[in-house]
């Protein structure tokens, strides 16, 4: 018998069926691990449904998963490092202090506020009707007032109803005001003729205004005068019955005014820069309007440059060696207004003053009799009451120059057509009553008394009446309604027609309530006398006035 060495491992269990009956995991174990991929890498190559596929499947899932267990912290290590790495910026560290609340008051309560009642209608006439009561200022020897019949006073509620303007009138223009018109002619001696010849006028200017908005001929001064006495008869663009001629008359100005700040149409003197300035200043002084102001001041702007060093003017604005007298007084009036008015052009204030010295340097006299002349001074005192006037305007009312002045007119001149080519002797025309009947209410008192019983009989009477059955006129109601104008001028003077003569003169009949007096403001303060007497001309006292 051979003797034969039969291995364990050699032994086949005739019972298997086949080689994955043997347990292959201690064989597979023992296998590197590469040999282990290997081995798998073939079982996967089998086909699905077969043994070693299965087999293989399984022992990648468990080749993987010490590799899982140790890769996956690893990144997830490496991940968290990497965030941690990444620190956002710091907050901004704001100082915060913490107050206490401050104990809020207990309000009152609030009572239920009751309207006030309805004002009264204020007093109102109808000026085409004639009062058989005669005029108190057709008699010399009577005292100024109203007419019987004419009672205006004054409501306390004008100021916040009756009137329709969007501004209150206050201070300078206040008298101007519904209710208190008719407290301010009653009280400087005006009367139901003077008012009612206002208003015819107010009617005829309306009628005769051109559809641009002007009045003829030379077309920015008649336009500004024109506007003038609506202004001062306390008529706005929101009036009703002389509303749209107010509006008309400035929309014509403001489209004139070019970018000098000058007039389109202008005379050849240039009268009409300083009287259009004046009215636009008075305008935008009653109505608050922007563009008003704007065009105002540039027009003021041209009086202030145009200024002479020694307070005068010349044609023009322009800068030459000679003071008009009568050109410097629409300068003057128009530098009062524009101060009246609140308008910021610089130099102003300077102007103002500056002007009292201008009409001192062309006045000359002994203080008993003395005037004002046209280039310099002039006992005859032709245009006295044009620089009379401004002085007053310009808070020089107690100057020697002004009382002085005064002194030399008290009689009426006589009324007569007017040849501004050929004056006669003595004769003088509404330009002259115009300042002089304004110089004569800011003087006051007794002066004042006497000048009126004189002048506002005259131009009451001289005016051209036509009755309201030939006027064609119809106020804003519907009524017909009487109108009247005044013609005095002829000469180089008449080609502006009747329209320069009605203007003066209702600026005149209108005085009453126009302007506050200056010596109601403040009594006047000394003022240096002018050239010639003895005064220092570089120091003047201005006193405080309207």
């Amino acid at each position: 018998m051979n003797d034969q060495i039969v291995y364990e491992e050699d032994i086949i269990d005739p019972n298997a069926k086949n080689l994955s009956d043997y347990d292959m995991m201690d064989a597979f174990n023992d296998l590197s691990f590469t040999e282990k991929w290997k081995k798998v890498s073939e079982g996967l190559k089998q086909p699905v449904d077969s043994g070693d596929y299965k087999w293989a499947t399984l022992q990648r899932k468990r080749l993987l998963a010490p590799v899982a267990a140790v890769v996956v912290p690893i990144v997830l290590i490496l991940v968290v490092g990497f965030l941690a790495a990444i620190q956002p910026p710091p907050r901004p560290s704001i100082p915060t202090t913490i107050m206490e609340p401050e104990p809020v008051e207990e309000l009152d309560i609030i009572e239920e506020i009751i309207p006030p009642p309805e004002p009264p209608e204020p007093d109102v006439f109808d000026p085409d009707i004639v009062s058989d009561v005669p005029y108190a200022g057709s008699d010399p020897t009577a005292t100024p007032g109203p007419i019987a019949d004419f009672s205006p006073q004054p409501t306390p509620f004008d100021a916040v109803a009756i009137i329709k303007s969007t501004v209150i009138m206050r201070g300078i223009y206040g008298a101007r005001e519904t209710g208190a018109r008719g407290a301010a002619i009653a009280g400087n001696g005006g009367g139901r003729e003077t008012e009612a010849s206002v208003l015819r006028a107010l009617r005829w200017l309306k009628k005769n205004q051109n559809s641009e908005g002007s009045w003829p001929t030379t077309k920015p001064a008649m336009t500004a005068l024109a506007l003038l006495t609506f202004l001062a008869h306390g008529e706005t663009p929101s009036s009703e019955e002389f509303g749209f001629t107010v509006e008309q008359a400035l929309k014509f100005l403001l489209d004139s005014q070019d970018a000098s700040g000058r007039f389109a149409g202008r005379d050849a003197n240039d009268y009409s820069h300083p009287i259009v300035a004046y009215a636009l200043s008075e305008a935008y002084g009653m109505t608050q309007v922007p563009d008003i102001k704007y065009a105002a001041e540039k027009a003021i702007d041209v009086i202030i440059k145009g200024q002479h060093p020694n307070g005068g003017w010349d044609y023009k604005c322009g800068q030459t060696a000679r003071d008009d007298t009568s050109y410097m007084g629409w300068c003057a009036q128009a530098l009062k207004a524009a101060k009246a008015a609140g308008l910021d052009n610089v130099g102003l204030d300077e102007a103002c003053k500056k002007s009292i010295k201008g009409f001192q340097k062309n006045y000359a006299g002994n203080y008993d009799g003395g005037g004002f002349g046209y280039t310099g001074g002039d006992a005859g005192g032709g245009l006295s009451p044009v620089g009379t006037l401004c002085m007053q305007l310009h808070g020089a009312g107690a100057a020697d120059e002004v009382t002085g002045s005064v002194k030399s007119y008290d009689a009426l001149p006589k009324w007569q057509t007017y040849d501004m080519d050929n004056p006669a002797p003595g004769a003088q025309g509404l330009y002259y009553w115009y300042y002089l009947t304004q110089v004569k209410f800011h003087v006051g008192g007794e002066t004042w008394n006497k000048w009126n019983v004189l002048f506002s009989p005259e131009l009451v009477k001289k005016q051209h009446v036509i009755q309201k059955e030939q006027s064609g006129y119809r106020d804003h109601t519907g009524q017909p309604r009487s109108i009247g104008f005044w013609d005095q001028y002829k000469g180089h003077g008449a080609n502006e027609g009747p329209v320069f003569a009605t203007c003066l003169a209702t600026l005149q009949l209108e005085v009453y309530y126009r302007y506050l007096p200056t010596f109601k403001i403040e009594d006047a303060a000394p003022v240096a006398a002018g050239p010639g007497v003895g005064a220092n001309n570089n120091d003047v006292k201005i006193n405080i006035s309207i």
